[in-house]
């Protein structure tokens, strides 16, 4: 992770489950005077500790490192509130129906932010049967490629992958109101309404 748990954040979790010091240590394995070090900054939890300290606050080890728990206000499941997140060491592609704290390869990732489409990234879409044929006209190298496309509704995500050197082109059912995303490696998300 590219950054480690805070006192603070182990001091408002620990009061959020209104566990004293001296329970929480109880619940580790450790003094409450590690607990205090900890709250205080002048001592931090060893990583074979992180996995019962996050057991004993009720959350996650990945919601521990953001000192705060994480709750899906997504209550109405509306799936054009998802965020997708790109892994710049492997590529892996994630996406996530609201809020929440994502990690790949040991790295934080923020969520995308979408683009309107630009005259460098020109996508085509043409009715096919009952589908429509994606295509985006776009390099497909090794250093710059289109990674993928999603349509994404109210209740449903397609999401198709892109690989370097093949072709940036796909059928999608693009069915109900919604919006087309893809993913360019160097210059991020675009969006468009289709």
């Amino acid at each position: 992770m590219n950054r480690y748990v805070t006192g603070a954040a182990i001091k408002q979790l620990r009061e959020n489950r209104k566990l004293t010091q001296a329970q929480l240590a109880e619940k580790i394995g450790v003094s409450s005077k590690t607990i205090s070090k900890w709250e205080t900054g002048k001592g931090l939890p060893d990583i074979s500790l992180l996995q019962p300290l996050a057991q004993a606050l009720g959350i996650s080890v990945i919601e521990l490192f953001s000192g705060e728990q994480i709750t899906n206000r997504n209550i109405s499941a509306n799936m054009l509130r998802c965020k997708f997140y790109v892994c710049p060491v492997c590529g892996n592609i994630l996406h996530s129906a609201g809020d929440t704290v994502v990690s790949c390869c040991g790295i934080a990732l923020p969520p995308l932010e979408a683009e309107e489409a630009d005259e460098e990234h020109p996508i085509t879409i043409e009715k096919v049967e009952d589908e429509h044929f994606i295509t985006i006209n776009h390099g497909m190298t090794k250093d710059h490629f289109i990674s993928f496309v999603a349509f994404v509704t109210a209740d449903r995500i397609q999401l198709v992958k892109f690989y370097p050197e093949g072709n940036a082109e796909t059928r999608l059912q693009l069915r109900g109101k919604g919006y087309l995303y893809y993913y360019c490696n160097r210059h991020g998300l675009y969006k468009i309404k289709p």
